[in-house]
């Protein structure tokens, strides 16, 4: 639901308005889920007929991932007990926490008390019911979805790429000559940011920023957030106005953007990757 709040100027979507701060980054440590289920006597899940494994949470939540994430050693799929390198508190998941790198966030269930292997899909709204899948434009009531649409539908698991706009904030008067713009960007399934592209002008053209801390994880295993920052000189034709400066990203596979939420609007508002944009005034 991150930017949620950015798709009702088209069509408002239900659930809670978000603007971009549902996203965060912590260090965890715990150990990996592939060994815990080995250690258990579960390996080569597949093989088994097995396809999700599920988590368990004290407060009944429940949210499954795929096997083939689950068992594979480079999907970095870990229960941990330490954040930011002491035991994780309490808001957080303690005693433990499954975190899942790449996957969104309800996939990282919190108290974990158990962890299944399983033939199906975890129950519940979180993974089966209309919460956490994106649904067709033409849907825009959640009380009227027939059961098989929402039974045919998809759970999230994977982000897709994203950017957004730190500084300035919205409607700032931007003083002086230059413009310095901070962000970050992030794609799921630990696909690696390669490019983010700002737009001073409305999107009308676009220039390069320059890629800071996140940049040298492994394109493949991506797991944090990568910082941009880019200082440009604001054109002269704009001093004096007003106009909306905006970010797209690039992953590595080459995923960017839309450029327009209307394109990607779904009634649940999930997955708003459109370009970010923010309001600005340009001093003389």
């Amino acid at each position: 639901g991150n930017r949620r709040s950015h798709l009702a100027p088209f069509r408002p979507a239900q659930g809670i308005p978000w603007n971009t701060g549902a996203v965060s980054t912590a260090q965890f440590a715990g150990a990996r889920l592939v060994d815990v289920l080995a250690k258990c006597g579960a390996s080569h899940l597949e093989e088994g007929g097995a396809n999700h494994v599920h988590f368990v949470g004290l407060d009944e939540m429940l949210a499954s991932i795929p096997v083939d994430k689950a068992e594979a050693r480079n999907g970095d799929v870990i229960l941990a007990y330490d954040m930011n390198g002491v035991p994780i508190p309490p808001d957080h998941g303690f005693p433990i926490r499954a975190v899942v790198p790449g996957h969104v966030g309800v996939r990282n269930v919190k108290w974990v008390s158990k962890v299944v292997v399983s033939k199906e899909e975890a129950e519940g709204p979180w993974q089966r019911g209309v919460a956490y899948k994106g649904f067709a434009a033409n849907v825009t009531d959640l009380k009227t979805i027939p059961s098989h649409v929402i039974d045919s539908a998809i759970a999230v698991q994977e982000a897709p790429v994203q950017s957004v706009i730190i500084s300035p904030a919205n409607n700032a008067e931007i003083r002086g000559g230059d413009l310095d713009l901070k962000g970050w960007a992030f794609s799921g399934g630990g696909r690696g940011i390669i490019r983010v592209e700002v737009s001073l002008d409305g999107g009308a053209s676009w220039h390069l920023a320059n890629l800071g801390e996140g940049s040298e994880q492994h394109l493949r295993r991506a797991w944090a957030w990568t910082f941009w920052s880019a200082s440009l000189p604001v054109p002269p034709g704009l001093r004096g106005g007003s106009g909306q400066v905006m970010c797209r990203a690039v992953d590595a596979s080459y995923n960017t953007q839309p450029e327009r939420p209307e394109s990607i609007w779904n009634i649940r508002g999930l997955n708003n990757t459109s370009w970010h944009s923010k309001n600005v005034r340009f001093s003389k």
